[in-house]
């Protein structure tokens, strides 16, 4: 999840960044979303994250083994669409 970072960003991680991840990455990846944030709970409020990717993987076995091996190339790529520190959260999809 990113904070708060240049709108016309949102071009360059859906095409660049999450491109990037899908070929480093190999059959591993099941699926990636890219989200953007529109707003916060009340009527003009700013969003928390303006944009969220979400990687999908079988196991986090999976997710370890393909990203922690390109994961030096992933953080170096990040400074070209924010000046922010990515918050990394892993998590397993109930419903």
């Amino acid at each position: 999840m990113y904070e708060f970072f240049n709108f016309g960003a949102i071009i360059f991680i859906n095409n660049k960044h999450v491109s990037m991840a899908q070929g480093k990455l190999g059959d591993a990846l099941k699926k990636a979303d890219v989200d953007q944030g529109l707003s916060g709970a009340e009527p003009g409020s700013q969003a928390v994250y303006l944009a969220m990717c979400h990687l999908y993987f079988d196991s986090v076995e999976d997710f370890q083994n393909s990203f922690g091996p390109n994961t030096e190339e992933f953080l170096a790529d990040i400074p070209n669409f924010t000046n922010t520190q990515p918050i990394i959260q892993i998590s397993e999809v109930k419903i």
